[in-house]
């Protein structure tokens, strides 16, 4: 590990502790957090990003200030481990509670959403600012992995399959119209075809609605490449399975969909977002500006919407 050590102290010293700002495209990127202090047996990322860094959060409201100026009518923040963020600034700082401080201090922001997380690290105050505040995008994309508790604990994580479904459950709660997406990866080693069926099984326990599956990969220097292995056909065989059964969730919410009225934020090619990130497709009308449009079908990928008022 030598040469992964000497990445890792290089990348630290020189990764800015700071938050960036990126206003290329139809939202406003903003990265709050760096680095990661967990080490999960297959993901190689610790040992370049360095430890978990967050960007002090009166620097984060000015950036995102700076986005609303520049016309960004949605901020997303995101991280190499976003949940995490504050772990190094003491003084209770979570994302939680950066989160209500952008929503109070940035009333003229439209929307502001989250990049990936991690459900373990979900705090009270963020469930709060999910009940409180309806610019805060009603959408989370969890970082679950796998649906089994034992294939869970050979990677790693620090969640449970109950804990999971418990967080869904309780921001579902607190925000009803929240829909959830997740990344797994199939075919981890040792992955029997019950701890397979345990993954499939936590997509309509969560109420999972977009699926991002990755067949397991081996990573040069980590745990899990010395792992028993997989074979190669029967994980590409469960990613087809779980695709499926994504495909088949994301159909279902997008038939709840039909009739609806929704806010959306264009973007360019002629499709638009809504606040849960539903695709929709809005031929003819010209990115980055607010529309409501009524839902008139889907293709099972992205919802067919007829404008009924532009924007600004």
């Amino acid at each position: 590990f030598a040469k992964i050590e000497g990445v890792t102290q290089v990348l630290a010293e020189h990764a800015p502790n700071r938050a960036l700002a990126s206003v290329e495209g139809t939202r406003g990127l903003l990265a709050v957090q760096n680095g990661c202090d967990h080490r999960c047996t297959f993901c190689i990322i610790p040992f370049g990003r360095g430890a978990a860094r967050s960007a002090p959060p009166s620097e984060v409201v000015a950036q995102a200030r700076a986005l609303v100026a520049s016309g960004k009518k949605e901020i997303v923040l995101t991280g190499v481990d976003l949940t995490s963020y504050g772990v190094d600034l003491g003084e209770g700082w979570t994302l939680g509670r950066l989160v209500r401080l952008l929503l109070r201090r940035l009333p003229e922001l439209e929307r502001l959403r989250l990049s990936s997380v991690d459900c373990i690290e979900v705090d009270a105050d963020l469930v709060e600012a999910f009940a409180e505040d309806s610019r805060l995008c009603p959408h989370l994309h969890l970082s679950l992995q796998s649906g089994d508790d034992l294939i869970l604990k050979r990677m790693k994580r620090r969640h449970s399959r109950q804990s999971a479904i418990e967080v869904c459950r309780a921001l579902r709660k607190r925000r009803p119209d929240i829909i959830f997406g997740a990344d797994f990866i199939v075919g981890f080693p040792t992955e029997t075809e019950a701890m397979f069926d345990a993954t499939l099984d936590i997509v309509d326990a969560c109420g999972l609605t977009h699926l991002h599956v990755f067949p397991f990969s081996p990573r040069p220097g980590t745990p899990a490449a010395r792992m028993p292995q997989i074979a190669p056909q029967i994980a590409k065989e469960r990613g087809v399975r779980l695709r499926e059964k994504g495909d088949a969730a994301l159909r279902r919410h997008l038939d709840s969909q039909i009739g609806r009225t929704l806010q959306l934020l264009s973007e360019r090619g002629g499709t638009a977002r809504a606040a849960d990130f539903t695709l929709a497709r809005t031929p003819g009308v010209d990115a980055s500006i607010m529309i409501e449009a009524l839902c008139t079908g889907h293709d099972g990928r992205a919802l067919t919407t007829r404008p009924t008022a532009l924007g600004r």
